[in-house]
């Protein structure tokens, strides 16, 4: 009999021991074939590319500054309790590219910029603005770099980037990297071009995706993190564990009287 009773008390733990428990290596190590890679050529530089709602700082300097004033967008700063002598001040302000992807530029007019990327907009401008101003120089910034991470890791969210730059691998160990029950070989990256969306999955378990489109982040890019089958498993068994540690031991508990009785 006490082998039937600390059967009777063990099936149960040893089933959810089996259910949760069922994760392979292969399922939870990045770039498992990085050594067969060999040597990569030097890949060329990225660069995102100018969307509608980027909002740009462009800030145009000349070797006499104030010939430059008309081409840069300013106002007036409003003195505030931090800042009681802002009154007369210029504070530079921001570009907001619109719907069609263009922005009024002083003296130049309405530029279309959506879809080029950061260099090709500075070549049109310093183009455009030689015609008025000799050697002018031109910096550009998009300030609201953004991207969202969801799902299985620790610290979802949406992030700000104080560059124009940033890698999948990046962007994960902001968001304090994948919980162990991230699935690692399907992250979906949703990202937004022109107004047409699309939908794309990388395995990062092997080491080929750091030379996909999908290794740097584009801004407003979306990256969804699945549950693997135990978080789904855990997640279906949970609520209902008390009622399966019962049935399993009223199972035990009836074989037991009936192997008694029997003998």
């Amino acid at each position: 009999m006490k082998y039937f009773f600390l059967l009777k008390k063990t099936i149960p733990f040893l089933f959810l021991v089996f259910l949760f428990s069922c994760t392979s290596k292969k399922d939870i190590i990045y770039y498992q074939d990085i050594d067969t890679l060999g040597a990569q050529e030097k890949s060329t530089s990225y660069e995102i590319k100018v969307q509608p709602d980027d909002l740009l700082m462009i800030i145009v300097s000349a070797e006499d500054p104030e010939i430059a004033i008309p081409f840069n967008l300013t106002t007036s700063a409003i003195p505030t309790a931090d800042r009681p002598d802002a009154i007369g001040q210029q504070s530079t302000q921001l570009y907001l590219v619109d719907v069609n992807g263009i922005i009024d530029f002083p003296i130049l007019g309405k530029l279309k910029i959506s879809g080029l990327t950061r260099s090709e907009v500075l070549k049109i401008l310093q183009d455009k603005i030689a015609m008025f101003i000799k050697n002018p120089i031109i910096n550009l910034r998009i300030m609201n770099f953004k991207y969202s991470v969801q799902g299985e890791v620790n610290a979802p969210g949406t992030y700000n980037v104080a560059s124009e730059r940033i890698t999948l691998i990046e962007a994960l160990s902001k968001a304090g990297d994948l919980t162990i029950y991230g699935k690692r070989n399907s992250v979906l990256i949703i990202r937004e071009i022109d107004g047409v969306k699309s939908y794309n999955r990388v395995d990062i378990t092997k080491a080929g995706f750091i030379n996909s489109p999908f290794y740097y982040l584009a801004q407003n890019d979306v990256v969804y993190v699945e549950p693997n089958k135990s978080r789904i498993n855990a997640a279906a068994v949970g609520p209902n564990t008390g009622v399966i540690i019962s049935v399993s031991s009223l199972l035990i508990t009836l074989i037991t009287l009936i192997i008694t009785s029997s003998k």
